[in-house]
């Protein structure tokens, strides 16, 4: 009975670290092929949230009003420390 609890833990545990190292693409791929089997809520949920996941960094084009810096040079001073 041990050897079989054990053996569930391990499993789960193993199921979890690949879930979360999986890529995210290959996560929402996933989440929309199994969404429609009969899952608890809790679980339901989570995979609809998943499968919905929007995709890059989220930025949302933040950035598109916004110019580019201006280059500037700037001279690098290097100091020396005097030996004791």
């Amino acid at each position: 009975m041990q050897d079989i609890l054990v053996a569930l833990i391990v499993g789960a545990c193993t199921g979890y670290a690949v879930w979360v190292l999986m890529p995210a693409a290959a996560r929402r791929a996933i989440a929309r092929r199994v969404l429609d089997w009969p899952w608890p809520e809790a679980i339901g949920k989570r995979l609809r949230r998943t499968a919905q996941a929007p995709t890059g960094c989220g930025c949302n084009g933040c950035d598109a009003g916004s110019k580019p810096a201006a280059s500037t040079t700037h001279t690098i001073r290097i100091h020396r420390q005097p030996k004791p």
